[in-house]
């Protein structure tokens, strides 16, 4: 399916402008055709139904616009020791195994059935991503023959570095997928004894 099509366009939206667009065809299709045809004019709308359904899936676990700014809030007033460790918890109740690495690009080294994915986050306060941290992760990610690569920034990338994301297959975090992530952890600071 072409990206810009308006099944995949449709897709990406809620689903409540599917069941909407389905409505309108529908109650257009009863009013204006022949008698005879009403029926198969209203049940015409009907991939718009599937549609909806499909949309509804996609995003029964997405975290609400609430959960996002929660998210931004509580994150952007951390320091790189809380985030990191609340990373750590969020990966390992996923099912990875962390490792923790310095001195480099790559922050984690994660690895879950056999597969090694390396995380660039330290960097994640930045207000936009250029090329060259992705170009870092990338070819760290080539020597230690890691299959996978996430980049965890709030940032926008600039032009240059999605496609370059894009093509490299290295897998971006921003905020909603860091809401999607975070979900269930503590956001605010936790008391120590």
């Amino acid at each position: 399916m072409s990206e810009n099509s308006l099944f995949a366009i449709l897709l990406r939206s809620h689903w409540w402008i599917s069941v909407a667009i389905a409505g309108v065809l529908s109650l257009l299709a009863w009013v204006l055709l022949p008698e005879a045809y009403r029926i198969a004019g209203a049940l015409s709308s009907f991939p718009f139904i599937v549609i909806a359904a499909m949309s509804a899936w996609r995003r029964r676990d997405a975290p609400s616009n609430a959960r996002i700014e929660q998210t931004a809030q509580a994150i952007n007033g951390m320091a790189w020791p809380a985030f990191a460790d609340l990373l750590e918890q969020a990966f390992r109740r996923d099912g990875y195994t962390v490792r923790r690495r310095t001195g480099s690009i790559v922050d984690f080294e994660l690895e879950r059935k056999g597969r090694t994915m390396l995380v660039s986050a330290k960097r994640w306060k930045s207000a936009r991503a250029g090329l060259e941290p992705l170009r870092e992760l990338q070819a760290a990610r080539d020597a230690s023959e890691a299959p996978d690569a996430l980049w965890i920034g709030l940032g926008a990338l600039t032009d240059t570095a999605r496609p370059f994301a894009a093509e490299h297959r290295i897998a971006v975090w921003q905020l909603a997928e860091l809401a999607q992530a975070l979900r269930g952890l503590p956001l605010g600071p936790t008391p120590r004894a």
